[in-house]
C-alpha cells in the first residue's frame, strides 16, 4: 500500500474476536477493515465481533503477541490472526486421567 500511513511507526487497528473460537482474535487496519482477509479465514472465524480500536507502535505492549510483528503482518497480508494459548500438557492430563477420591 501506498499510503504513507501503513509505512509510519504507527498504525490504527481493530481488533475483532472470534464467535467459535474463545481466544482467537483478528487484527486489521482500521481503515481497511476486513478486506484484505482471505473468505477462507473468515469463514472459519465466524462473524467477527469488533472488541477495540487502538492505536499500535512497535513499543506498545500487547498481552500475547510483539506489536513490532502484528504491524508487520497487517501491512504484508492485511491482518493478524492470535490464536487461544496453547493448553498446558499436564492440564489436558489431568482432563484425560480421571481423578480419584482419596481418604
Amino acid at each position: 500500500m501506498s499510503d504513507d500511513r501503513m509505512r509510519g511507526n504507527k498504525l490504527l487497528c481493530e481488533v475483532f474476536k472470534s464467535p467459535r473460537k474463545e481466544e482467537m482474535y483478528l487484527y486489521v487496519d482500521k481503515r481497511e477493515g476486513l478486506a484484505r482477509v482471505p473468505e477462507a479465514l473468515l469463514a472459519r472465524f465466524g462473524k467477527p465481533v469488533s472488541t477495540m480500536t487502538l492505536i499500535l507502535s512497535a513499543e506498545k505492549r500487547l498481552g500475547r503477541a510483539e506489536a513490532g510483528d502484528v504491524m508487520a503482518a497487517i501491512r504484508e497480508k492485511g491482518f493478524y490472526l492470535q490464536m487461544p494459548p496453547a493448553k498446558e500438557e499436564y492440564l489436558l492430563d489431568l482432563y484425560r486421567t480421571p481423578t480419584e477420591a482419596r481418604y
